[in-house]
Order: structure tokens, then C-alpha cells, then sequence
């Protein structure tokens, strides 16, 4: 089955917003994990506008299924993990300023940053993701730069879906074949949801994780957290891998 990491940003979002500790991320991250998540996923930003560099550290302290910390690789963020010691460090490529992740890696242009700070991270102890899109080249790039996994960033296949071609799933399909020839573990995320989930992970082979944040906390304001995420995880059973 893939496993189903929920990232909390959004928690904290909302949180900032009134200012205090309410919603509280570390009483959410807990909660999440016991209703059967299996990875809590969190991506700090330089202007902290959601999840903090406090926020991580309190959650190392009570994620004990994977903790996975995304963020461009910039000096603070690098002594974060360091400090941290996530189980997981997805690489992404987004500026500080960005909104929300909206492309992958060109990994071939990025090659000597992405390779130091891949093996940096290795050596103490951390796997390392990089956030791609689909094409073989950048794929071969990750593989050849020592990267443990990529994720796929989904929001092509999620616009398609919602529009009603399901097959742009297609593309999704190939690249995760072809990233698991090159020795690549698979995960995924941005934009899927418990619409287009299911379909996704019934088509995509070898897929290990999919990281999803805004639109489960979004559903939970609806549901709640516990059935939220069971309804998640239903999603996930579909999973071929």
C-alpha cells in the first residue's frame, strides 16, 4: 500500500493567522498519526508565513511514524535538517518568495548543488527526494546525482483529471516506471485529493508515498481530521504497488 503523509502546513496557516497556538500543529500532527497516517510531511518557508523552524523541531519530538521536511536547499534550511534529522528531506526548487510549489527540479542545470547537498544529507543518515516533474532526462539527472527518491509533482495530472482526461495519469505512469529502472524510489504530491487519488495510485506503478496537505486539511474542516484521513487512506488501498 502507498503510504499516506499529510503534511500540517496549512494547520499552521491558520494558526498564524490569529496568532496564539491554536489550532495547535503538534495536537494535530499526533492526532493525524493515530488515525493512520503513516508520515507527517511539513515545509518551512524563509518568512515562516505557516510552518516554523520551531514548528519542526516540536514535531521531531512526536512524529514517530516519517517525518518528512521539504525546502529548498539554502544555508538555514540545510542547518534545519542537520539539526533536525527528519527521516526524509524532499529537495524542492521553489524561491523564497513562491506562493506554493509549481515545477520540478531541472536537475541537469542544478546538478553540483543538488548532488553536495544529496550526499551532504546522506551522510547523516537522511534520504534524500528531489521534487521533479516527468521527463526521462531530469529523471536520469536525479539517478545519476545519487538521490534516493523523486517526487512527482502531480498538479498536470490533477488539472487534467478535473477537467475529465483521466488519462493524463499516462505520464505519471511512464516516469515512475522509468525513475524505478533507474533506481529511483517514486513518490508524489501537489494537488491530489480524494477525487483523483484513487485513480492516480491504481495507475502509477512502484509508488511508495504520496505527500497531501492542503486539500485533506480542507476536507477536514468538513469531515474532521479522523474520517478525513480514513478517507485517504481508502483511496490508497487501491494502490497497485
Amino acid at each position: 500500500m502507498t503510504r499516506l503523509s499529510v503534511n500540517v502546513n496549512k494547520i499552521a496557516t491558520l494558526r498564524n493567522a490569529r496568532g496564539g497556538k491554536v489550532p495547535n500543529v503538534v495536537q494535530a500532527a499526533k492526532r493525524i498519526q493515530s488515525y493512520g497516517a503513516q508520515g507527517i510531511t511539513v515545509h518551512p518557508r524563509p518568512d515562516q508565513r505557516h510552518i516554523t523552524y520551531a514548528d519542526v523541531k516540536a514535531l521531531r519530538e512526536v512524529v514517530y511514524t516519517e517525518f518528512n521536511v521539504e525546502g529548498y536547499p539554502s544555508a538555514s534550511f540545510l542547518n534545519l535538517v542537520l539539526e533536525v534529522r527528519p527521516d526524509q528531506v524532499t529537495l524542492v526548487p521553489d524561491p523564497p518568495d513562491a506562493l506554493t510549489s509549481n515545477h520540478g527540479w531541472d536537475v541537469i542545470q542544478h546538478r553540483l548543488l543538488l548532488q553536495q547537498t544529496t550526499k551532504s544529507l546522506q551522510d547523516s543518515g537522511m534520504r534524500v527526494s528531489l521534487f521533479t516533474g516527468t521527463e526521462g532526462e531530469q529523471l536520469e539527472a536525479a539517478a545519476a546525482i545519487g538521490a534516493d527518491r523523486i517526487e512527482l509533482y502531480t498538479e498536470p495530472y490533477a488539472e487534467g483529471f478535473a477537467q475529465g482526461n483521466p488519462e493524463s495519469v499516462l505520464a505519471f505512469a511512464k516516469a515512475a516506471a522509468f525513475a524505478h529502472t533507474c533506481g529511483l524510489g517514486v513518490n508524489a504530491g501537489h494537488d491530489l485529493d480524494a477525487n483523483n487519488l484513487k485513480h492516480f495510485v491504481s495507475n502509477v506503478p512502484f509508488l511508495k508515498e504520496v505527500s497531501i496537505g492542503h486539500a485533506l486539511i480542507s476536507d477536514a474542516l468538513y469531515d474532521g481530521l479522523k474520517q478525513t484521513v480514513k478517507t485517504y487512506l481508502s483511496c490508497l488501498d487501491a494502490s497497485i504497488t
